[in-house]
């Protein structure tokens, strides 16, 4: 490939002609940071030549170069400092047709048959569409992980949404939060999500201003994105991220040019270190692995009949293909949830406002992806048309929010608390009301740091109390209450089985009129939920 007599065959070893200068720009040219210009130029006449690093838009550094080169090679100042004005144009071209093309579509949006279409739309138009969303998603090849499958397959949907929601997988190492990401991501068509291993902090600024509007970007391991971190964040908040950067015109001269890019976007990441991202972690749906052994089995029966070739891939790529059509022709819909003013969350959960916003924007989400079965209505002063949630959409919720309230609403992060549980157990079988670090440490299989630093967790929120021993001899520890969780527990699922039971108590649906005000013609007010 050649840009005029710019030859770019090799990205890594770009050459310039320009009379008797050869100029090979060695290494290439970075394509982030528009407003500079490194390289490690060769440059040849004859016999001679000369190796440079410099920055192309640094005036002080061409000059020096060019007396440099007129020195050693003896050809005018003038013919090397119009070569060099030529390729800083020709590299500048060339950078930006790169960021164009690494910014386009992988793929062109595909136009569905009248077959594949109708078929999408005889899916969607279903009875138990959420259920038997979650039982074919498992046909595609996610094993297990029935609830996590589900709300991640609904998260990432949520992309086409104005208000789209997140996703962060926890999890310890090699226990598949990126199998389960990959998986399920697979469900989305191509042109409509971005997937990275890695980012840099200034990675998402040089996007088009819309190429990731209602994209869904797939963060491989946060670890790799941490210094993108921030602009995730305002991505998140705010919908669009800004950045000022110098650049130069046409005659030279410096000026400041804004660089918007426009979201919102839907993002979903896995780590195993919550604390780290917590930042983050707030601005989206924790997902946590399942990491029991009953989850262990079904994983490895699973492997096995794939090393037994007993799993059939072309079926499980007819329903990918089958979800992807699906999505495709979700269309962008308003909703309106005419039972959110008697929606509740947990008092327990930290950060409420946070969470409720969570929980309203999910609901909507499962409205959102029944949007065949709904009947379209009009607001007559916008124009606007919307589709109304039903109690059955809050059920499907509450069902899939249950676990996100409790998680939400827990002192301990995942880890610990998963560590927690385990240990009640075992003391439970052996009627033990005491142990030692070693004794768990031996019969969980914990490394001792991981141990010491669930145990001073625990210590820390008087969940455990430390009743003998010494530091040379070990010390002896007991479990404060065995209750606390599940307490919690019931209190969750009663406060969403109290409001479920006062919604289908009363008359149906508080609905909007077709001026899209609050029908006034209700024979019941819903109650209030405020006690």
């Amino acid at each position: 490939m050649e840009t005029k007599n710019l030859n770019i065959v090799n990205p890594q070893h770009i050459s310039f002609t320009c009379g008797s200068l050869e100029i090979t720009v060695l290494g290439g040219i970075r394509l982030e940071g528009l407003d500079r210009m490194r390289t490690t130029l060769k440059i040849e006449a004859g016999h001679l030549s000369i190796r440079h690093n410099l920055d192309l838009y640094n005036d002080s550094q061409v000059e020096k170069l060019v007396r440099k080169v007129a020195e050693r090679i003896e050809v005018g100042t003038s013919v090397i400092s119009a070569a060099l004005n030529d390729l800083t144009d020709l590299l500048e071209q060339y950078r930006l047709e790169e960021i164009q093309r690494a910014l386009s579509p992988s793929s062109q949006k595909k136009i569905l048959t009248e077959q594949e279409h109708q078929q999408a739309k005889l899916y969607l138009s279903a009875p138990n569409l959420i259920e038997r969303t979650r039982e074919d998603i498992g046909k595609a090849g996610v094993i297990g992980e029935e609830n996590n499958r589900l709300l991640m397959y609904l998260i990432f949907t949520s992309r086409k949404r104005e208000n789209p929601l997140h996703a962060i997988s926890l999890g310890s190492s090699g226990i598949g939060k990126t199998h389960l990401q990959e998986k399920v991501s697979s469900l989305i068509p191509d042109e409509d999500k971005m997937e990275s291993t890695s980012l840099t902090s200034l990675a998402f600024y040089y996007f088009g201003r819309f190429d990731l509007r209602n994209k869904l970007i797939l963060i491989e391991d946060l670890d790799g994105a941490e210094q993108a971190l921030f602009p995730i964040r305002e991505l998140q908040s705010k919908k669009r991220i800004t950045r000022i950067v110098p650049t130069k015109n046409s005659k030279g001269e410096t000026k400041s040019i804004p660089l918007v890019v426009e979201g919102p976007v839907a993002i979903g990441g896995c780590t195993t270190k919550e604390s780290i991202y917590e930042d983050n972690a707030n601005r989206s749906f924790l997902i946590y692995i399942d990491e029991s052994k009953e989850q262990d089995q079904k994983v490895m029966e699973y492997q096995r009949k794939w090393s037994a070739g007993k799993i059939d891939v072309a079926e499980q790529q007819r329903i990918v293909t089958a979800f992807q059509n699906m999505q495709r022709i979700l269309q962008p819909m308003a909703v309106r949830n005419p039972y959110a003013e008697f929606l509740k969350i947990p008092d327990e959960v930290f950060k409420p406002r946070r969470t409720n916003a969570h929980y309203l924007a999910f609901v909507e989400v499962i409205t959102f992806y029944h949007q065949y079965q709904r009947e379209k209505k009009t607001d007559r002063q916008t124009g606007e048309e919307y589709i109304e949630t039903t109690i059955d959409d809050i059920e499907e919720a509450n069902k899939l929010m249950r676990d996100i309230f409790l998680k939400k609403s827990d002192e301990l992060n995942g880890a610990t608390r998963s560590y927690f549980e385990k240990l009640k157990d075992y003391l439970k079988q052996r009627n033990q009301t005491e142990y030692t670090t070693r004794e768990i440490r031996l019969h969980l299989r914990i490394k001792a740091t991981t141990l010491r630093r669930y145990q001073n967790n625990l210590l820390k929120f008087g969940m455990l109390r430390m009743i003998a021993g010494h530091e040379n001899t070990g010390y002896q520890y007991e479990v404060v209450s065995y209750n606390e969780y599940t307490g919690m527990n019931e209190r969750i699922d009663g406060l969403l089985s109290e409001i479920l039971s006062n919604l289908r108590a009363n008359e149906p649906p508080v609905s909007h009129s077709e001026n899209g005000a609050l029908n006034g013609k209700r024979n019941k007010r819903l109650p209030s939920l405020n006690h």
